[in-house]
């Protein structure tokens, strides 16, 4: 009976895990967790390092980086017919974004042409770009201009104040509407432009752009 007890015991014991095995474990776990990190903001990486550091010498680029990136919230938003619309559905392109009221008279009109001629510019690129008017009020937008905007294949939503400062922000003394801003496809604000952009500056954004593009090019294809 005594040796079947230190059989049993022997079994017993030597079925716990050891204190390394279980550090071993918890540190693999961590690894793992670490390489998932690092996949996923793999892409934005790359496109940051080529961007700003794989540059032809003495180019400078003319967007402001916004650092830290600021993630598209997980709100939902309302299109013009007060539909709602999850504005992470937004993610998978790079945007071009505006953001105004929806009483868009002749300088918002303006900028939402130079915004829509500044994705024309892109050519071939254009497509894996959407551009956006994000209104953050309630006033009523004229019918011949949200008509003109579809047509255009623009995004228009209304999206709550608070969201659109988490997500698209500002320097200090500035407006969102002095800026059009640059939202990569994982809903990343990562740049803005000013958005009063003559032939030069527009220029020089398209330059911005297709830089971005071309070092997004390996994971990022047209079309959602």
């Amino acid at each position: 009976m005594s040796q079947s007890s230190d059989e049993m015991l022997s079994l017993a014991v030597h079925s716990l895990p050891t204190p390394g095995a279980a550090a071993g474990s918890v540190l693999s776990g961590r690894m793992k967790l670490l390489a998932i990190l690092l996949a996923c903001s793999l892409p934005v990486l790359v496109a940051y390092f080529v961007f700003y550091v794989v540059r032809p010498q003495g180019e400078a680029s003319f967007g402001e980086l916004i650092t830290p990136v600021r993630p598209v919230a997980d709100v939902m938003a309302t299109d013009l017919d007060g539909q709602p619309k999850p504005l992470a559905s937004l993610k998978a392109q790079w945007l071009l974004i505006k953001v105004d009221g929806g009483a868009c008279v002749q300088d918002c009109q303006k900028q939402l042409i130079v915004l829509r001629q500044f994705r024309l510019m892109l050519a071939k690129d254009m497509e894996r770009v959407d551009w956006l008017w994000l209104i953050h009020d309630q006033a009523p937008v004229d019918a011949k201009l949200a008509e003109l905007l579809k047509h255009d294949h623009a995004t228009v939503l209304r999206v709550a104040p608070q969201v659109l400062t988490d997500w698209l922000p500002t320097p200090t003394g500035h407006l969102q509407q002095d800026y059009i801003y640059v939202v990569d496809p994982m809903g990343n604000t990562m740049m803005r432009f000013p958005s009063r952009l003559d032939s030069a500056a527009a220029a020089k954004a398209k330059r911005d752009m297709e830089h971005l593009l071309r070092a997004s090019l390996a994971w990022d294809a047209p079309g959602r």
